[in-house]
């Protein structure tokens, strides 16, 4: 009898050197580093630079590395008129999707399979999709897009691009800590489905694209999008239990709760649980919190099963005021990261993946003779 592994549970399909989750500490490691040391003491970009090269950037290869990316954050006048010709009922992650594509197709070494020719490319995606959700959200709101600066910050240069101000220093810290968190997670649906592509000798930019239509799924990167709808429809802490009650009965999930890797908890949510606290507190939303504590306090005592990272990131980012269907683009101008990380590792060692099926349906049966 021929086992069958649905969902790829359980299976191993290769090794990697990017990331892996501790069994003994239960936490998640990016090239050995504990991912919730890197956010509390690395910005993002240093964490870019560990993924992808291995090792964390010395002072100089830091800001070297940050001026490659602060040079080609502007978009391609092509992608941004792509982006504003899309139908604002679409969402956001078709455009992410669309416009990557876009990028692809006017990057001059899109065709170029060399080690160099995708880093040089990792790196002007990771500076050039969050334009694309800035753009985005800001056309949704009936505004112009903004120029990227080259004179700020990875996360002040978004907030810049979106909103045209830079918040707080707090506010910054606590976004850019998200996208510390966010960057990676091994063989996830999204990076799996960007290595499938890559082992076929496809581009880069066509692996990238179908990691964004993987994470678009809710449950996958959705899930945070997900967390704010079910605040909206619970409304107030005290409501929590009852609304729980409901959903368990009629057997429905509950999304932001759960992960298939972490048997004791997402080791990144204490990590994004503090800074929720932070701008909680920095923008006096004591409800949001109490909301938050009461959902996961019934989950815990009826299911026993905890938050995962989407759970504290969904309202943090609502907090910070970005447009609810524009938390998973959000989490795609971080794990763009890792996808391309991965991508590289499939290419430097590259078997194509195909994997086998058990067939169930109908035996072999004859075509009837026609007249």
């Amino acid at each position: 009898m021929t086992e069958i592994h649905k969902g790829l549970a359980g299976v191993v399909v290769d090794t990697t050197a990017i990331s892996s989750v501790d069994p003994e500490s239960n936490s998640l490691l990016y090239r050995g580093y504990p991912a919730d040391q890197l956010a509390e003491r690395c910005v993002f970009e240093e964490v870019a630079y560990l993924l992808w090269h291995g090792e964390l950037p010395t002072p100089d290869e830091l800001a070297a590395f940050q001026g490659r990316g602060r040079s080609q954050r502007a978009l391609p006048g092509a992608v941004i008129d792509a982006v504003l010709a899309l139908p604002t009922t679409c969402h956001p992650m078709d455009v992410v999707r669309t416009a990557v594509s876009i990028i692809g197709a006017h990057d001059p070494s899109a065709q170029d399979p060399s080690p160099e020719a995708n880093l040089a490319k990792s790196v002007r995606l990771l500076a050039q999709i969050p334009a694309v959700v800035a753009v985005d959200q800001r056309r949704r709101r009936g505004l112009d897009p903004i120029e990227p600066r080259d004179d700020l910050k990875f996360a002040d240069n978004l907030f810049w691009m979106t909103f045209g101000e830079v918040p707080d220093p707090v506010v910054l810290r606590a976004f850019e800590v998200s996208l510390v968190l966010y960057a990676e997670h091994s063989f996830n649906a999204s990076t799996f489905t960007a290595r499938v592509i890559a082992s076929t000798l496809s581009d880069l930019h066509s692996a990238v694209t179908g990691a964004v239509g993987a994470l678009k799924g809710p449950l996958h990167g959705g899930a945070n999008e997900a967390v704010m709808a079910t605040f909206a429809q619970i409304g107030t802490a005290d409501r929590a239990a009852a609304w729980l009650d409901a959903e368990i009965a009629a057997k429905r999930k509950v999304m932001g709760f759960g992960h298939r890797v972490y048997k004791h908890g997402d080791s990144r949510v204490p990590t994004m649980r503090r800074w929720l606290g932070t701008l909680v507190e920095h923008y006096d939303r004591p409800d949001l919190l109490d909301l938050y504590l009461a959902l996961e306090d019934a989950m815990a005592a009826r299911t026993g099963i905890l938050p995962n990272l989407d759970y504290p990131t969904g309202p943090a980012y609502h907090l910070m005021g970005f447009d609810t269907p524009t938390f998973t683009p959000l989490f795609a101008a971080s794990r763009v990261v890792g996808w391309t990380a991965h991508v590289m590792e499939q290419l430097a060692s590259n078997s194509l993946i195909r994997p086998l099926s058990l067939y169930d349906g109908p035996p072999r049966r004859e075509v009837p003779a026609r007249p």
